[in-house]
């Protein structure tokens, strides 16, 4: 059950980052223009504020969105692992390992978001879990 406490961690970090975004994001949005039609942000989306607020916001909705992608994988993998008793030892320093990556990551893609070392931090996190995977896969389909 040790593998659960790096899931926590992914978890509390996706809702820092979550802050983050609306703390940058809800300044950027309440500094817009003002229009005079009542129905102009019926609808929107984050897609609609790509051209309204600088990049470097959107750079941290993207990073949120980012958050909820690969690292769902994570979390079912994980929790396998936790199930089938094979969450500690090396599994456990894996999902560490992913979860560091993932953070560096945000950081990353939040602040500097120079694409190739982003997509660098992006292949180690899916290696490690690609690992990880293999190990739930070995668990479940071994036993």
């Amino acid at each position: 059950m040790d593998i659960l406490k790096p899931v926590v961690a992914l978890a509390i970090w996706t809702m820092v980052m979550w802050v983050w975004m609306y703390a940058t994001r809800i300044p950027a949005i309440t500094a817009l223009p003002k229009t005079d039609d009542p129905n102009a942000d019926v609808g929107w989306t984050g897609a609609k504020l790509e051209g309204l607020i600088k990049p470097s916001i959107q750079w941290k909705a993207h990073n949120y969105n980012h958050l909820h992608e690969a690292p769902t994988v994570f979390y079912a993998v994980a929790l396998v692992l936790a199930l089938t008793g094979q969450g500690d030892g090396v599994n456990l320093t894996v999902a560490w390992v992913y979860v560091g990556l993932r953070v560096v990551h945000s950081i990353f893609q939040s602040t500097v978001n120079k694409v190739a070392p982003r997509f660098l931090l992006f292949v180690l996190s899916s290696i490690a879990l690609m690992a990880l995977i293999t190990q739930a896969a070995m668990a479940v389909f071994s036993a």
